[in-house]
Formats: C-alpha cells, sequence, structure tokens
C-alpha cells in the first residue's frame, strides 16, 4: 500500500454504527456518526482550549514557534488519521484519541506530572491517563443531563488503553502498572463502566498511540535546533538521521539549517509512518481479524513500528533524552516548574479558602479524603500562565521558569 491512498473501510475497523453506545442514552445525530460527534465534542471542550497554554517541553512564554500541548495534539491528529486513511479505519474514532490523549496533563508537561504524583501518593497517586478519563467522564460540564464528555464506549477504551492491556483477564494488574496497579480513577470509574482493561484496544487507539510517538520524537527534534540544544549535523549519532541528513545534503548541496531541519523533520515523520503501515498491513494479513472484537482479542499490538524502524525510533528517544529533556536549560526550568506544583497544592491544602468559589463548595473537610483529588484536579487543569499567576498571587517569590 503506497503512502498517500486511502484503503477501502476494513471489517476489522471500528464502525460507529455498531458502537457499544454511551453511558448516558441520547438521541442519534441526523447528520454525525456517534465517533464524528465524539470528537466535536472533545474540539468544543475547555480543558481542549487549555492544552494552547500548556508546555510540552518549553513553558510556553519562552517562545511563540515551539509546541505547545494543543499544536502537540493537533500534530497527532494529522498523523493518525494519514495512517487511519491507509489502513482502511473510521478517521473520526482515530482522530477522537488523538485529540483527547492529552487531555489530562496538567501545566509544565510531565514536570507537573511528577509533582502532582508526589502530591497525591497518599490519595493514588496521578496519572495523565487517568486524569483524560476524568476529565471526559466528570470534569467537562457543559450538558444538562450529565457530567463529562458522554463519549462513546469506544472512544473512553481507546484514551484508557491506548498503550495496552492494564489487566489479566482476572482484574490483576499487569505491565507497568503491576507494581502499584491500575490508577485509581481508572478503576474507580471501570465498576460502573467496564472498560475491559484486560483487552488491547482499537486499531484506531493503536494508531492514536503510535501516532504519539511519531509526533513527538520528529517535533522535538524541530524544537531542539530552534532552541539550539544540538545542530543539524550533531544528530548524526543516530544512523536513520545520518543516512537522511547525508540525502539532504545530495539533493539540496548548501542548504540552510532552517530548511535541513524542516527537511529532515518531514522526511523522518514520512519514514516512520510508511514503516508503521507496512508493518501494520504484515501483522492483520498474519493475524487476519475479521473484526474489531478481534483485534480486541488478539495476543499483541497490530499497529507497530518494523524491528528496524523501532531500532531507529529508540535511538532518536535516547537521544532525545540526553541532549533536550536532560539538557541543563530544560532541567532547571522544569525543576523550579515542579516546586511552583508543590507550592500551589500545599497552599490549596491548608489554605482551601484559596481556592476559587465554585471549587471550595465542593471541596470537603479536613478529613474528606477526597479534598486532595480535588485540589489535584483543579491544579491539573491549570494553564502554565494560570499556574504562574496563582503563584503570584499566593507567595512573596516566585520564579521566571527561563
Amino acid at each position: 500500500m503506497s503512502v498517500g491512498m486511502a484503503a477501502p473501510r476494513k471489517p476489522y475497523g471500528s464502525d460507529p454504527g455498531a458502537s457499544r453506545g454511551r453511558l448516558f442514552a441520547e438521541d442519534k445525530s441526523r447528520t454525525r456518526s456517534d465517533f464524528r460527534r465524539d470528537c466535536d465534542r472533545v474540539i468544543h471542550s475547555t480543558a481542549f482550549r487549555r492544552l494552547k497554554h500548556k508546555t510540552q517541553v518549553f513553558v510556553f512564554h519562552e517562545g511563540d514557534h515551539y509546541r505547545t500541548r494543543l499544536t502537540h495534539t493537533l500534530e497527532v491528529a494529522q498523523i493518525a488519521r494519514a495512517l487511519a486513511r491507509q489502513l482502511g479505519l473510521d478517521e473520526d474514532l482515530t482522530e477522537t484519541l488523538a485529540l483527547a490523549h492529552d487531555l489530562g496533563h496538567p501545566p509544565f508537561g510531565h514536570a507537573g506530572e511528577r509533582a502532582l504524583d508526589t502530591c497525591l501518593k497518599g490519595h493514588g497517586g496521578f496519572d495523565h491517563n487517568a486524569q483524560s478519563l476524568r476529565v471526559v467522564t466528570a470534569l467537562e460540564r457543559r450538558y444538562p443531563q450529565f457530567d463529562g464528555l458522554n463519549l462513546t464506549w469506544e472512544a473512553l477504551e481507546g484514551i484508557v488503553k491506548h498503550n495496552g492491556p492494564m489487566t489479566d483477564r482476572n482484574g490483576n494488574a499487569i505491565g507497568r502498572y503491576r507494581e502499584e496497579g491500575v490508577p485509581l480513577e481508572i478503576a474507580r470509574y471501570v465498576r460502573k463502566h467496564d472498560l475491559e482493561l484486560w483487552s488491547y484496544a482499537s486499531l484506531e487507539a493503536q494508531v492514536a498511540a503510535i501516532a504519539d510517538d511519531i509526533a513527538y520524537n520528529a517535533h522535538d527534534i524541530d524544537d531542539g535546533l530552534r532552541a539550539g540544544l544540538f545542530r543539524v549535523e550533531g544528530l548524526n549519532v543516530i544512523p536513520r538521521i545520518a543516512q537522511i541528513n547525508a540525502s539532504i545534503e545530495a539533493r539540496y548541496p548548501g542548504l540552510d539549517d532552517q530548511r535541513h531541519g524542516a527537511e529532515l523533520v518531514r522526511e523522518l515523520i514520512s519514514y516512520l509512518i510508511n514503516s508503521v503501515s507496512l508493518e501494520t498491513a504484515r501483522r492483520l494479513e498474519a493475524a487476519k481479524p475479521n473484526s474489531a472484537g478481534d483485534v480486541r482479542d488478539h495476543d499483541d499490538t497490530l499497529v507497530a513500528f518494523s524491528d528496524e524502524a523501532a531500532c531507529d525510533e529508540k535511538a532518536i528517544k535516547d537521544f532525545l533524552f540526553q541532549r533536550m529533556y536532560r539538557h541543563a536549560r530544560v532541567t532547571r526550568v522544569m525543576n523550579d516548574a515542579e516546586g511552583v506544583v508543590r507550592d500551589l497544592f500545599a497552599r490549596y491544602q491548608t489554605r482551601p479558602s484559596d481556592l476559587p468559589a465554585q471549587w471550595l463548595s465542593e471541596i470537603g473537610n479536613d478529613d474528606d479524603p477526597s479534598r486532595a483529588r480535588r485540589i489535584g484536579d483543579f491544579i491539573a487543569g491549570m494553564t502554565d500562565r494560570f499556574a504562574m499567576d496563582e503563584h503570584k498571587r499566593l507567595f512573596d517569590s516566585t520564579p521566571e521558569l527561563r
């Protein structure tokens, strides 16, 4: 299958006409499928709009051209839809999951997540996938009939399980959840609405997950180049990128660094998408699923990089970890950002009257175990900018995060 060509709809893709439905029954739309309706609800949500001022790697005020959670999310959605089109999957469900995958991220990226996890250790910890579920099932309050967005079962399943099963069939946590268990908010939710944590998610969810990997690897390279954390030639320690760079230099001798970097990112994305498309087609041919149910019952993920591309992708991650995420400039800012989140949490715990009135009315007393979780919800929903403004309001000194 060549890149860019749409495949006919396949039987193993998710069918909106056969959706398992919503927790709260609603009349069908006359003009939109259930999955298109899900996607539109995510786009119009408050949490989605807040992503424009949440950190990807660089805090929002470090420059207008760096990725934010919103621009990253839109890039994930573009890549995911391209893959879904090639594989004959439902593009609307794929887009829904791509757009919703980071709704639960707190301010300051993974630094904010680490800080909130520490603050909530005695209350179930913090997991951004669990928080995304909480956003779309409880925290969004836009409809008179229910809290949340009342998304379809398939959308909720994909938000929770896009990285694979969380338990075995007996309910025992597996994989990265084996030691600490399934995140508290997911465990609570599935008691009333079973998302079958033991099974794989749909192909659409698997596509959204791998599109996230492709997007942040390629675009973090772009942002790292723009920030001057490394140069194009410094990336040649990664064999695949050295090969792409040599090809670019042969075709465009003397190309300036800005255009060379942009061409590198484009070619890297194309290479990774093509790898996923071909490897997934190979796995589907071997597994021969005839329905979305067959995909869920399969014993392994079906959307994947080839072995060669997986090695390339790991090399890129390793490079970015050392040269970008652990760069002194980035870690200094992120350490200060963690301190901002911890300060806010401690302040609201000891002085809940500092919370906005609508949150204070739901905050419980000193002995109420839900207090910490609600404070966590409030902080997780903050943008970088609002968190900084709150810190300045409540404390005498606030780091600049530059």
